[in-house]
């Protein structure tokens, strides 16, 4: 279903497109056939020697067009095969909640921490995730709640699965991150996800999300502190 709902967005675009060159390639015909009609008029009317055949000028066509460019793959719905988890850093297109819009996820930085603002982890260790999301289509777009399937999740080494806002993690609050609500068309949030985790958890792991045709896009997350908003992080967790 998320296929289709992608894969329709990207035919619309790729139709305005082709539909683009095959007019400018129209008019360039026309032009050209124009243009070569006059030229072997004007031949015809100086004339030419008896005996001796008229000079003919060289068929002209038109140059080709060049081929539209091949679709991203991202556009094409990234995130390669079925399971395959994407590099830290590298976004993917899902649809929106309630199947509404297209949102680009690119998580950006982890920080780990055992304290978050004044709230200590309940497990051990807080990993701090932040996410640019990017409405990509004429609607806004959003992340699917929980309440609904969808959400994000930190998967482990060991297989262990944990939900984003377990044990004390719901209570970390970094005000710049703090943001909710459909993304307007054509602009983007930095927002963040925190996860309680055990020591063992935080040895690096695989985030998830699940979008509401139940699709999962999967990302490997770096054992280690990583990514260009570090310092800021770290700065919004102070007391």
């Amino acid at each position: 279903m998320r296929k289709n709902l992608l894969a329709a967005a990207v035919t619309a675009t790729v139709v305005g497109c082709l539909t683009l060159a095959a007019c400018n390639d129209d008019t360039k015909s026309g032009e050209s056939g124009e243009s070569g009609h006059s030229h072997q008029t004007q031949q015809s009317a100086q004339g030419s020697t008896p005996g001796t055949p008229g000079a003919q000028s060289p068929r002209r066509s038109g140059t080709p067009s060049a081929p539209p460019p091949p679709p991203r793959s991202s556009d094409a719905g990234a995130g390669g095969p079925k399971g395959a988890a994407l590099a830290f850093g590298e976004p993917s297109r899902t649809v929106g909640a309630g199947t509404v819009g297209i949102l680009e996820i690119t998580p950006t930085t982890v920080v780990y921490t055992k304290e978050g603002g004044r709230v200590t982890s309940q497990h051990g260790t807080f990993a701090v995730v932040t996410l640019l999301e990017k409405s990509m289509s004429a609607n806004p777009a959003d992340e699917e709640q929980p309440a609904k399937g969808g959400g994000w999740r930190w998967v482990a080494a060991g297989g262990q699965s944990v939900p984003a806002g377990n044990g004390n993690a719901a209570k970390v609050v970094l005000e710049k991150y703090r943001q909710s609500g459909g993304i307007a068309p054509g602009t983007s949030q930095v927002r963040v996800k925190v996860f309680d985790l055990t020591p063992v958890q935080a040895k690096g792991g695989t985030i998830v999300y699940t979008d509401g045709t139940k699709s999962a896009d999967r990302w490997t997350v770096p054992a280690t502190d990583t990514g260009p908003q570090v310092a800021e992080v770290r700065q919004q967790l102070k007391p």
